[in-house]
């Protein structure tokens, strides 16, 4: 046996050898006789933060099965390469076992941190995800094709950390990072990993949809795409692309003025998937606004920043997602999609501010604001809606800037005439981390869209810069007649920065994990709604 003392220096001359300092922009110099992309696996291990202030970090338990496989190297090596490990932060290891050339730890936090009250989610399973993320691109950038993943006691953490940390928008480049394929390590865990996968994979199909150029992702390309997603899961699942003549047909007058500034024709997608026991069973309806290009028409937008708004079919992307989503899990639930998809342009035959236009249900609306056009299509959308007997409505759209001033990218802002829906909302976005929050659907607003000169509605509030959120939910709530209705507003949730430690930046596709995660629960809920 060695002397404590020997065995610590034998521990920092292995961790100058075979240690690379992690922080998540270094690669620094890889160890001789190792290259990078040289094959074989990388492996992602968990640490916890010691309940001793100051105190080294604790190895989860498939980290501490490792370290026994290395006689304890990993564990010394830790110890030796400078402070505690932090959560979120990662080191990486070169040499230790011969099946896995490079294995990175990874700080997860507190080990029994859980639901944390005042921030609205499970930080645990957030914490998870954050450092599976850091830990895969690190892998990412040591060009290795493929890692292991530690479940660090959360397999479905775990595994949307891995899929969503790695996503990266490159169709259009030349030059494109590796890929990695992330796989679960042991067999531990294998069910709830693959749900995870399927999780994180729906997110990222809404983000594809989004950060896509405008002209790549046309009103009828949009559809089609979906349809090509849902083309794998049979006769359960019906797509619907209806032509401008359809929606001419349907009198959707409030849609189709916003469509007419365009040389794209619109387009009304509508997809049903059977889960259900029985097919008559009255679904869940999602409303997803589709403007695949808002230029702001007449009401012009400032051109800085404009490129943005490519994603303001992030609705359609969120809820269509979902619902691929919903079917790729086989969901026993009955869920039924519409999008109103079009691009909002300038030209001669645009709205002009002050134009009146008709909705589906016969109300007027007068135009003041051609920018506010995604509650023109949502208007229409929600009355066709109440077609199915529903069992809840909810919609989703990049609607309003001042959702975006209220909230931040923290959390979406959802308006609901029904607690019962909130809570089932709620309840889903602290499981996916990615939250929501109840904003007012008060008369107070209704008044201010009601109170117009020329028509039954306007679509902007009469003191256009106060509440404008709340009056945009306050028209949308004019085309409502069910008692279980959500508009969920995600402009503020559109795109990352740094904000989501596991989203790289660009468009996030929020909230998708949340309404599969929603729709999953109420599948599980036989009570009917009160």
């Amino acid at each position: 046996m060695l002397l404590p003392w020997v065995r610590r220096a034998e521990a920092r001359r292995l961790a100058r050898v075979l240690l690379l300092p992690c922080s998540c922009s270094q690669r620094g110099p890889l160890p001789r006789g190792y290259s990078r992309g040289a094959g074989g696996k990388g492996l992602l291990l968990g640490a916890y933060a010691s309940e001793q202030e100051g105190g080294a970090a604790q190895l989860s338990a498939v980290g501490d099965a490792f370290d026994s496989r290395v006689s304890g190297r990993l564990r010394e090596l830790l110890a030796a390469c400078g402070p505690p490990l932090k959560k979120g932060k990662a080191r990486v290891f070169h040499g230790l076992h011969q099946d896995f050339p490079s294995v990175v730890v990874v700080g997860l936090g507190k080990k029994n941190a859980g639901v944390n009250d005042q921030e609205n989610w499970n930080e645990g399973k957030e914490n998870i995800r954050a450092a599976v993320a850091v830990g895969c691109r690190q892998i990412q950038d040591l060009e290795i094709p493929c890692v292991e993943v530690d479940p660090c006691g959360d397999a479905q953490a775990a595994a949307e950390g891995a899929v969503l940390g790695l996503h990266e928008y490159n169709e259009l480049k030349q030059k494109k990072k590796p890929v990695v394929t992330p796989q679960l390590h042991g067999s531990a865990g294998s069910e709830a990993w693959q749900k995870g996968v399927i999780y994180a994979e729906g997110q990222n199909l809404a983000r594809y949809l989004m950060e896509a150029p405008a002209n790549y992702i046309t009103p009828i390309k949009f559809a089609e795409y979906i349809e090509q997603k849902l083309g794998n899961f049979g006769s359960n699942v019906k797509v619907h692309i209806r032509p401008e003549s359809w929606i001419a047909a349907q009198q959707m007058g409030a849609f189709l003025s916003v469509a007419k500034g365009s040389a794209e024709p619109p387009i009304f997608l509508e997809i049903h998937y059977l889960g259900g026991a029985n097919a008559n069973d009255s679904p869940l309806v999602f409303v997803g606004k589709g403007v695949t290009f808002d230029s702001g028409g007449i009401s012009l937008k400032p051109s800085s920043g404009m490129d943005a708004m490519r994603a303001d079919m992030g609705g359609a992307a969120t809820v269509c997602s979902a619902i691929v989503t919903a079917a790729d899990l086989n969901l026993p639930i009955n869920i039924i999609g519409l999008a109103p998809l079009c691009e909002n342009m300038p030209s001669g035959k645009a709205n002009k501010p002050g134009d009146v236009v008709t909705g589906k249900n016969g109300k007027t609306i007068q135009v003041d604001n051609t920018d506010a056009e995604g509650r023109l299509l949502l208007a229409d959308a929600l009355c066709y809606a109440h077609n199915f007997n529903a069992r809840a409505i909810v919609n989703a759209a990049t609607l309003t800037g001042a959702m975006d001033v209220a909230l931040g990218s923290a959390a979406t802002g959802v308006f609901t005439n029904s607690s019962w829906l909130w809570n089932h909302l709620y309840e889903a976005s602290i499981v996916t981390g990615d939250r929501v929050w109840r904003m007012p659907l008060f008369e107070h607003y209704t008044k201010q869209v009601t109170d117009c000169p020329l028509a039954d509605l306007s679509n902007i509030g009469k003191y256009s810069r106060a509440g404008g959120a709340c009056t945009a939910a306050a028209f949308l709530k004019e085309f409502v007649t069910a008692p279980h209705w959500a508009h969920l507003d995600i402009a503020g949730v559109m795109a990352n920065k740094d904000e989501v430690p596991y989203l790289r930046k660009g468009m996030a596709g929020r909230p998708t994990r949340t309404l599969v995660e929603f729709a999953a629960r109420l599948s599980q809920d036989s009570q009917s709604p009160k």
